[in-house]
């Protein structure tokens, strides 16, 4: 199944929310507003963090200062019903199995699917980017919460692994590089991993996968070398599903 295939899809998948040296969002300011285009409606997704009420206020007046109105679906009494009546859906970071578990407890996987599959645009920062895949098990997170399931949104056919670091040579930390954790995740999966740098991050429309921001990114395919990509070029071919004779070659 080609979840990217579908033209109405529209997902802007940020590594981070905040970048050194700049306040929340600043890097992604001109990204998301070319983005949303003139949708002003918000609905916000703060589930990833436990002060659900802080994050949301943090988040409305961040986007309020771009013209935006913006409601979190822990103010209201149908979730479900407020997010099929905004106009895009943003879903915040923080920890990636306290989000999955709270999409699950409060319904909210199918209707957000469908509303993406019918075009509603989708903008996740980090933990939000990481369940617009097949599944978490990317997340570099804690499993300070059991969610029923590893499967996530499924908007997109790859994994992504965001604030990608790359191996520092002259460290003296001994533990696993996030390299090495992605090519273990990749022992046992077929599905391709975008490691997205601090400040990077991917535009999905019109069926297509373009890496935005200011940074590079390195694409992980199960018996490939890693591929490094810059910003601007396309990710079409890079980032989807292996056929079976690419499985049986």
């Amino acid at each position: 199944m080609n979840q990217t295939g579908g033209n109405q899809k529209r997902l802007l998948l940020i590594s981070n929310s905040t970048l050194h040296g700049s306040g929340y969002l600043d890097h992604a300011e001109k990204e998301i507003r070319e983005f949303l285009r003139d949708a002003t409606r918000i609905i916000f997704i703060p589930f990833a963090l436990y002060d659900r009420q802080a994050y949301a206020t943090r988040a409305r007046e961040r986007f309020l200062a771009m013209g935006c109105t913006l409601l979190s679906v822990h103010e209201v009494s149908n979730p479900q019903r407020a997010i099929a009546e905004a106009e895009v859906i943003f879903v915040g970071g923080g920890n990636t199995f306290r989000l999955l578990k709270a999409l699950y407890d409060f319904d909210l996987l199918t209707v957000i699917r469908q509303k993406v599959e019918a075009g509603m645009p989708y903008i996740g920062s980090s933990a939000g980017a990481i369940v617009a895949g097949p599944s978490l098990k990317t997340t570099k997170d804690m499993p300070i919460v059991q969610p029923p399931s590893f499967d996530a949104l499924g908007l997109v056919d790859f994994q992504i692994s965001p604030h990608y670091l790359d191996p520092d040579p002259s460290s003296t930390h001994m533990g696993e590089t996030q390299e090495e954790r992605i090519l273990q995740f990749l022992e046992e999966n077929t599905t391709p991993v975008a490691g997205l740098r601090e400040g990077a991050m991917l535009r999905v429309e019109d069926g297509s996968i373009t890496l935005k921001g200011s940074t590079g990114a390195r694409i992980f395919r199960r018996g490939e070398n890693p591929v490094e990509v810059s910003p601007g070029m396309s990710l079409n071919t890079r980032l989807r599903d292996p056929t079976p004779a690419e499985l049986s070659a």
